[in-house]
C-alpha cells in the first residue's frame, strides 16, 4: 500500500482558529487491519475523545467502509460532531449508524407474580410431581397384582431385554470406577494407618465402607446417569413421535409394557451390579494394599469375612434393590411428563438424572438411620 493511502489523522490549529482534524487516506478494513496502523489510530482517537476538536473534515478520505466509519463514530461519542465535513458518498454510512443508535431495545416485562405467588407456583408444581409419582407407583402395584394373578401377562421379553441393556452393559464402567475407588481409598487409608501402626485395620475400613456404603452408592449413581437417562430419553422420544398415544389407541397399557418391565429389570439387575462393583473395588483395594503395605491377597481375603458381618452384605444388596426400583420410577416419571418438543426432552432428561441421584442419596441416608445398629460387632 502507498504511504499516502494509509489512514491518517492530521490535526491543525492556527491562531484564533479552533483545532481542525482532517481525516485522510484509505479507511477500509484492509488498510486498518495492520497492527501498527490500528494501534496508532486508536491512540490518536483516544486523545480526541478527551479533547474534542471543533471540526472534522472527511473530504480528503480516499475510500471508506463501515469498519472505518464505525471507528470514527465511536470516537465521536456515537453522534455527529459539529461542523462535520462529509462527501456525499459518505453520508450513507453515518446515516445507518444514526439509525442503529435510535433503536430502542424493549425492556423485559416485570413479572406480575409476587413472591407469595411464585412460592405458590413452586408448591403447585411440587404437588403435581408428587401426585403423578404416587399415581405411577399405584399403577405399578396394580400391574404387579395383575401379573401375580395372571402369570401369562408377565412381559418376560421386555424384562430380559432391559436387564441386558441396563445391567450387563453397565458392567464395564462400574468395574472401572470400582477398581479406581478401591485403589484410591486403600492408598489414602494406608497412609494414615501406617502412621499409627494400624496397617491390619485396612481390611476393616475397605470391607465396611465398600460393601455397606460405597459399592451400592457408586453403582446407583452410575446406573442413574447411564440407564436412568436412557429410560427418560426413550420415553421422551416416544412422546415426541406420538408412539405413546398410538399405544393407547391400540389398547396397549403404558404401565405393563413400558414402566413395569423397566422397574422390575432394574430391581433385579442392581443387586448384581452392586456385587460386581463391590468385588472390583475390593480387588482394587487389595492390589493397592499389596503394593503399599505388603499385605498379601491371601491374608486380605482370609481376614475380610472376620471383620465384615454378613448382615452388611445383605444391607448392601437390599440397597441395590431399592435404589434400582427408585431410579427406574424416577426416570419413567420424568419420561412420561416430557412434552412433544426437543427442548422439553433435553430438560426432562437432565432433571431426571439429577432427581434420581438425589433420591438415591436420600434413600441411603434413610438406610443409614434405620440400620444404624445392624452389622457392627
Amino acid at each position: 500500500m502507498i504511504k499516502s493511502d494509509l489512514p491518517q489523522l492530521l490535526a491543525s490549529e492556527t491562531g484564533a482558529n479552533p483545532r481542525r482534524v482532517a481525516v485522510t487516506g484509505c479507511w477500509q478494513v484492509h488498510a486498518l487491519a495492520h497492527e501498527a496502523v490500528m494501534k496508532g489510530l486508536t491512540t490518536e482517537l483516544d486523545q480526541f475523545k478527551a479533547q474534542p476538536p471543533s471540526q472534522w473534515d472527511l473530504s480528503q478520505v480516499i475510500a471508506l467502509d463501515h469498519i472505518g466509519a464505525q471507528l470514527l463514530w465511536n470516537c465521536w461519542g456515537k453522534q455527529r460532531p459539529p461542523n462535520l465535513i462529509l462527501l456525499p458518498r459518505q453520508e450513507a454510512f453515518f446515516n445507518r449508524l444514526e439509525q442503529a443508535n435510535q433503536l430502542n431495545i424493549p425492556k423485559p416485562p416485570k413479572s406480575r407474580l409476587t413472591r407469595v405467588m411464585q412460592l405458590g407456583t413452586v408448591m403447585l408444581d411440587f404437588l403435581s410431581h408428587l401426585f403423578a409419582a404416587t399415581a405411577l407407583l399405584g399403577q405399578l402395584v396394580i400391574d404387579l397384582g395383575t401379573v401375580i394373578r395372571q402369570p401369562r401377562k408377565m412381559p418376560w421379553k421386555e424384562i430380559s431385554a432391559n436387564i441386558f441393556n441396563m445391567g450387563f452393559r453397565a458392567l464395564g464402567i462400574t468395574a472401572l470406577v470400582g477398581i479406581l475407588i478401591g485403589v484410591v481409598l486403600s492408598y489414602l487409608s494406608a497412609q494414615q494407618l501406617r502412621t499409627f501402626g494400624g496397617d491390619i485395620y485396612l481390611v476393616n475400613i475397605l470391607g465396611m465402607s465398600i460393601i455397606r456404603e460405597l459399592g451400592p452408592m457408586l453403582a446407583a449413581i452410575l446406573v442413574a446417569g447411564r440407564s436412568g437417562s436412557a429410560i427418560t430419553a426413550q420415553l421422551g422420544v416416544m412422546r415426541v413421535t406420538e408412539e405413546l398415544d398410538a399405544m393407547l389407541v391400540m389398547g396397549i397399557p403404558h404401565g405393563l409394557r413400558l414402566i413395569f418391565p423397566k422397574v422390575i429389570a432394574l430391581a433385579i439387575a442392581m443387586p448384581l451390579i452392586v456385587i460386581w462393583t463391590d468385588a472390583m473395588a475390593l480387588i482394587g483395594g487389595m492390589i493397592s494394599a499389596n503394593f503399599i503395605l505388603g499385605m498379601s491377597p491371601h491374608f486380605f481375603l482370609q481376614k475380610l469375612p472376620d471383620v465384615v458381618a454378613l448382615s452388611n452384605y445383605f444391607i448392601g444388596l437390599g440397597k441395590g434393590v431399592v435404589f434400582g426400583a427408585a431410579i427406574a420410577l424416577v426416570a419413567c416419571h420424568f419420561g412420561l411428563r416430557i412434552k412433544p418438543n426437543t427442548e422439553s426432552l433435553g430438560q426432562g432428561t437432565t432433571t431426571s438424572v439429577v432427581s434420581a441421584i438425589t433420591v438415591v442419596i436420600i434413600l441411603d441416608a434413610v438406610f443409614a438411620i434405620v440400620f444404624s445398629k445392624v452389622g457392627y460387632f
